[in-house]
């Protein structure tokens, strides 16, 4: 019995460890086009069978797809497969430059964020088309936060979810309505989970509002929090709150 326990928690051990290592191999790089022909570079972080629950991920301002460097690999380990997606209004992070915003400035394209809105799109029917098994999260941070909501209540056949980190009313200096965001979320038809620092939860109530209360969900740190998804990072000390919220959001997937 003795040595039957021993093997037991043995293989049991491999398991876990074997899964660790797995679900954080290195991102493949991959392209595709956006609706204008423009091409997009994402990387797939897919350990898991292709119907495991996809998570595609959109980065804030001034930024690139290496913001998930750190927060696909543990979004892995929770069971779900990533993209994390160059839109062309970014630039750099964590080492990594934005691809697709280098294309669009090659040819003279604009780059506002409003114009990362037909990325946003491409991506997701990228991820309905080449996993078409899988549940479909659309998670963005700060100006594509909204984007995303945006799409969501626009194109609702293209996401079972929303995770939105810091959205707002980002784009009436660019034309489009102050409640260009909060007029599309109320036509909202799936869950929704919205999170920022403190202070910024205001920059967002009105939309929250608009979505449908059966389908929204929020979290509010009790310190003062990150803007966008940075508040994950491991290196600020109240990202483990901000996890748990995200987690307990997520399960429903699992």
């Amino acid at each position: 019995m003795l040595k039957r326990n021993i093997t037991t928690c043995v293989l049991l051990l491999i398991t876990a460890f074997t899964t660790n290592l797995f679900a954080a191999a290195d991102p493949q790089r991959i392209e595709f086009k956006s609706t204008d022909g423009l091409l997009i570079t994402a990387d797939r972080y897919t350990p898991h069978k292709a119907d495991a629950p996809l998570i595609v991920l959109f980065h804030q301002a001034g930024s690139s797809r290496g913001e998930y460097s750190e927060i696909a690999p543990r979004l892995n380990q929770l069971g779900f497969n990533c993209i994390a997606v160059d839109q062309r209004s970014g630039e750099y992070s964590r080492g990594i430059d934005n691809e697709t915003a280098i294309r669009a400035g090659e040819k003279g394209l604009p780059t506002s964020y409003a114009d990362a809105l037909p990325d946003i799109i491409a991506a997701l029917r990228y991820a309905r088309k080449n996993f078409p098994q899988s549940k479909i999260i659309a998670w963005g941070s700060s100006y594509s936060a909204a984007l995303v909501l945006k799409v969501a209540g626009d194109h609702p056949q293209l996401v079972d979810g929303v995770i939105a980190f810091s959205p707002g009313e980002y784009f009436a200096h660019l034309g489009k309505s102050k409640t260009w965001i909060s007029d599309a979320a109320k036509n909202i038809k799936t869950p929704v989970f919205i999170t920022s620092s403190r202070d910024e939860a205001k920059s967002w109530a009105s939309i929250y509002q608009h979505i449908p209360a059966q389908f929204r969900h929020s979290f509010i740190p009790e310190t003062p929090g990150k803007h966008g998804s940075k508040a994950l990072w491991k290196k600020y000390a109240d990202s483990p709150a901000y996890w748990r919220a995200v987690t307990a959001f997520l399960d429903r997937y699992r």
